[in-house]
């Protein structure tokens, strides 16, 4: 949108709209890692098994992963305002029935509704802000407004496990509801209604056909855990997934305006950076999932020392985020991340290594680690899937880009969860990993297999040259929430 159309905002406007953004930023920041602590006495309520809860994190995941392509051209149909408002509306009235739900089931279908609101929240704000501010303020208004996300995994795992502790886990959902509230207020009175002409029309086949896929592949991986589907309907579903996957790409290389357009992959960069996305956070992503559990099921802490436990590794992540760039610089994309990203499975393969002995200032360390450098590979595999894109292509390319991070999360929980349930069910079995004779024998084991994970994406960021991102200044880090 060119400046000069940009609306002439109010100054007190001006001043309360990064606010109100910052809001939603935070709701979806926080709800995002305060719930992974909540999880074994959520189960205990439901009368279900903690370490098949994976459900409750994938339905959210899947379902931001799913809207995020079309997010932008609903704020284009319906403007901003009211997509905004419906947004932090949806996932308040979301958080709501999560906090009432006395199933399994229905709790996954409150947190699909969540899901609904949390996937326009962000990309949205990030419109609002793109279209009401000149770019010379960009820099400013983006890092205030995605501040709060940061601080969301710092105080989640904390806040979740003392309000599970001293009070019940409903109130992780039920403290969004005043905030929510706030916010619809301040939007309906304060945030103007901005909206961009609609140029293309939108391309519902091909979202159909990327959702499908999207959707059935996780289902299959959630078959092998949870489900516990045949493994014949875990092949069809895998099939189904990868046919409308294929009949998507095929369908776009012929529609003149697709969601995604296979010329993304044509940078080299930005494909290396879109596979190395999908396969390497498949292992870092299931960390959140994994770790809070194996601290309270296997370990037996409370869930406010289980949350406590956690902040080093936000902290140390929210640190290394600062020395990213000139070591970028230094080594290059290619040297840094193929490095970073076999440290990274060692370090998550390590955590297979605790136990009860473990000194608890080990524990910190391990944790420490696992964070800085977990949080050096976002940002490199952001920075560089974008790095190249021109500006023509710059919004689909970061599109896509969201879309992968979120799914390859998803997918992560539900293959890390459908291998510690493998795990769980050969207790006390000879199998091929020896004898498991206990439930942190399974936790161990799901470590080694989740950091392997991780180490074999060190392959796809070989094939990088040494010069790639190095013929630009490097942006800054994507706006993306890793």
């Amino acid at each position: 949108m060119p400046t000069s159309s940009r609306p002439a905002l109010e100054p007190r406007i001006a001043r309360l709209l990064p606010w109100i953004i910052a809001i939603a930023f935070f709701m979806q920041s926080l709800d995002g890692t305060i719930l992974n602590t909540a999880l074994p006495s959520m189960a205990r309520d439901l009368a279900e098994n903690p370490l098949r809860m994976q459900s409750v994190v994938i339905a959210y995941m899947l379902t931001v992963a799913l809207l995020i392509p079309a997010s932008g051209w609903i704020a284009d149909r319906f403007g901003t305002q009211r997509i905004f408002f419906s947004a932090i509306a949806l996932f308040t009235v979301g958080s709501l029935f999560c906090a009432v739900s006395v199933s399994l089931p229905m709790l996954v279908v409150a947190r699909v509704l969540q899901g609904l609101g949390g996937s326009l929240m962000i990309p949205v704000g990030r419109l609002i802000v793109l279209r009401a501010y000149p770019r010379s303020e960009l820099v400013r208004i983006m890092s205030f407004i995605t501040l709060p996300g940061l601080l969301g995994p710092l105080l989640g795992p904390t806040l979740g496990g003392w309000l599970v502790e001293f009070a019940s886990w409903h109130w992780i959902f039920l403290i969004n509801l005043p905030v929510g509230a706030l916010g619809c207020w301040a939007i309906h009175k304060y945030m103007p209604d901005l909206r961009g002409a609609l140029h293309t029309r939108f391309d519902g086949i091909g979202f159909g056909l990327f959702g499908a896929a999207m959707v059935l592949i996780t289902i299959a991986l959630e078959g092998m855990g949870e489900l516990h589907l045949p493994h014949l309907r875990v092949l069809l579903l895998l099939f189904g997934g990868m046919a409308c996957l294929t009949a998507y790409w095929l369908r776009a290389g012929r529609t003149e305006e697709p969601l995604f357009a296979p010329e993304l992959f044509r940078t080299r960069t930005f494909a290396v950076g879109i596979l190395g996305n999908l396969f390497a956070r498949l292992g870092s992503g299931a960390l959140p999932f994994l770790m809070p559990l194996l601290l309270q099921v296997a370990l037996g802490y409370s869930p406010s020392q289980a949350g406590m436990t956690m902040i080093p590794l936000a902290l140390s992540a929210m640190i290394a985020k600062s020395i990213a760039r000139p070591l970028i610089e230094r080594l290059g994309y290619r040297n840094l991340l193929t490095g970073n990203t076999l440290l990274l499975g060692v370090l998550l393969a390590s955590l297979g290594l605790v136990s009860q002995s473990t000194p608890y200032s080990m524990l910190i360390v391990m944790l420490c680690l696992v964070g800085s450098v977990n949080s050096l590979q976002f940002t490199m595999m952001n920075t560089v899937t974008l790095i190249d894109l021109n500006d023509d292509n710059a919004s689909s390319g970061n599109s896509l880009l969201s879309v992968v991070a979120q799914l390859s999360l998803s997918l992560g929980v539900a293959t890390a969860a459908a291998l510690l349930g493998g795990f769980t069910d050969e207790i006390g079995t000879d199998s091929g990993w020896g004898s498991i004779s206990t439930v942190l024998g399974a936790f161990q084991l799901t470590f080694l297999c989740v950091g392997i994970m991780a180490m074999f994406a060190a392959a796809i960021f070989l094939q990088l040259s040494p010069e790639d991102g190095r013929r630009k200044a490097p942006r800054r880090e994507p706006e993306i929430e890793a």
